[in-house]
């Protein structure tokens, strides 16, 4: 039998407000539960990402968080890996070209660290790993992957971080100029959202939040 949800908020362990929203689309919606930042929680410091895997850094803010919080938290770590570059960006992908680096930044240097890679070796895929952290029970990890190609120079206005340069052979557009409802489907974040609502729903009862 399902136990009922027994919070009135889900927390999401981030302070970006792209990330925020998708998370408010892909999971609030569906569950009708509100979806809020770390930023509604004045005080809560920033946990340190220095473990070597994307599912390493998503536990360690989860739990970090929920046990500070004493609530939900969802934390994910995501980012572009290229084979041929030996998984580079990876874990690094938000700090490419430096702590302090915008999306641009970090787009210029991906590019010109390619420039010499053929067509073949240009496959690169986006990975999300999220890991959700409720007081009292085991932390639950999930992972989504979105395959595709690193372009030599970015295409579309919409999404951000890598999207204008990650091109997706199967609908012929980058993730840049896809319209965000098909965002919402096929990317690294929609698959492991989806995961990750299957396993809430599978576990609690929401009806009434």
């Amino acid at each position: 039998m399902k136990q009922k949800w027994p919070f009135s908020q889900l927390i999401i362990a981030t302070g970006n407000k792209n990330k925020i929203k998708q998370f408010q689309d892909l999971l609030g919606q569906s569950l009708s539960l509100e979806v809020v930042g770390i930023d509604h929680f004045p005080g809560v410091q920033p946990v340190k990402e220095d473990q070597d895997t994307f599912a390493g850094n998503a536990r360690k803010k989860a739990e970090a968080l929920a046990e500070e919080i004493n609530g939900p938290v969802v934390a994910d770590d995501s980012g572009i890996v290229v084979p041929a570059l030996d998984g580079r960006p990876g874990i690094y992908s938000a700090r490419y070209a430096g702590i302090d680096a915008t999306d641009e930044e970090n787009n210029r240097k991906l590019i010109r660290e390619m420039t010499s890679l053929s067509q073949k070796d240009r496959a690169a895929y986006y990975v999300c790993v999220m890991a959700l952290a409720i007081p009292g029970e085991t932390t639950q990890v999930v992972e989504g992957r979105c395959n595709g190609i690193v372009l030599t120079e970015g295409r579309g206005t919409d999404g951000f971080g890598y999207d204008p340069l990650f091109y997706i052979p199967s609908e012929g557009k980058t993730m840049a100029e896809l319209p965000a409802t098909r965002r919402y489907q096929l990317s690294h974040r929609a698959i492991a959202s989806q995961k990750l609502l299957q396993q809430l729903e599978s576990r609690y009862d929401f009806s009434g939040v």
